[in-house]
């Protein structure tokens, strides 16, 4: 990138690499789903072990639907399997099973320049997000970003039971790296705006630092921006869909979105008070 590129100039030569910028306003608001992606570069793939739907399940389908709630939306197009943009880069691309859910990765391991490659993306990602966020605070006090992931809660098998909705609410806010004296009351707020929320005519169960702390990404924001940006984990039960399948249930996707919006809505408007 020349030192005259706008973020947006960079955003969009990168665009077919491994991310999407969506803006329809200037709110200080970012959402961001950075395991939505499903593509692998070909040369990946020949050294990978799992099929489409494997990769599918453990990857956070329709989270790009998600960042529709806020005027700045940020989607990652690679798969998690080529490169985790929520690890630390040292860990970014997974080395064996005791790294991706205890699955067997790779026919053998991958060669180091297949690796580095990978880690270009993530290098990348890291260098547009500042740039992004930097600007923000050229034109807002503060920002807020939501991290947005969806999570498997049927582990044992897809007739087993589900996971106990005691360790695994509908939605999770991961607080862990927040600076919660300067944002505790934007927190509370998402948290009691999504317990107001119904699907399917059933009251939405919520949990903060349950079952998700947040990873690297939000941990990377909230240490680098501190009491001018705070990110929230926002991670969903993927009651929306048959995460053994991948079959969508269009009705509880719909108010999925509709939730997240709300969620957004509810950190805006606390943003906008003195």
């Amino acid at each position: 990138m020349t030192p005259s590129a706008s973020p947006c100039d960079a955003w969009q030569r990168h665009e077919n690499l491994f991310v999407t910028l969506r803006r329809s306003g200037d709110a200080p608001l970012v959402a961001v789903a950075v395991h939505h992606g499903h593509r692998i570069r070909r040369e990946v793939l020949e050294h990978l072990t799992l099929s489409s739907a494997e990769r599918r399940r453990e990857e956070d389908p329709c989270t790009a639907q998600f960042t529709r709630a806020a005027p700045i939306g940020v989607i990652a197009l690679r798969s998690r399997f080529e490169v985790d943009l929520n690890r630390p880069r040292v860990q970014a691309v997974y080395g064996g099973p005791d790294e991706a859910w205890g699955m067997e990765l790779w026919r053998e391991p991958l060669p180091a320049d297949v690796v580095e490659r990978s880690l270009t993306t993530h290098d990348a990602f890291y260098i547009q997000m500042r740039e992004l966020l930097d600007g923000l605070l050229t034109r807002h006090r503060r920002f807020v970003v939501l991290d947005l992931h969806s999570y498997n809660h049927r582990r044992s098998g897809p007739d087993g039971e589900p996971d106990d909705p005691r360790t695994s609410p509908d939605i999770n806010v991961g607080t862990g790296s927040v600076a919660a004296r300067s944002w505790r009351k934007l927190i509370d707020r998402v948290i009691d705006e999504a317990a107001r929320f119904e699907i399917g005519d059933k009251p939405v169960s919520v949990g903060e630092n349950v079952r998700f702390r947040g990873g690297y990404f939000p941990t990377w924001v909230n240490q680098n921006y501190g009491d001018r940006g705070c990110a929230l984990a926002i991670e969903v039960k993927k009651l929306y869909m048959d995460e053994w399948t991948g079959r969508i249930r269009p009705c509880e996707l719909r108010a999925t979105v509709a939730l997240i919006g709300r969620l957004a809505a509810r950190a805006t408007a606390t943003l906008e008070e003195p």
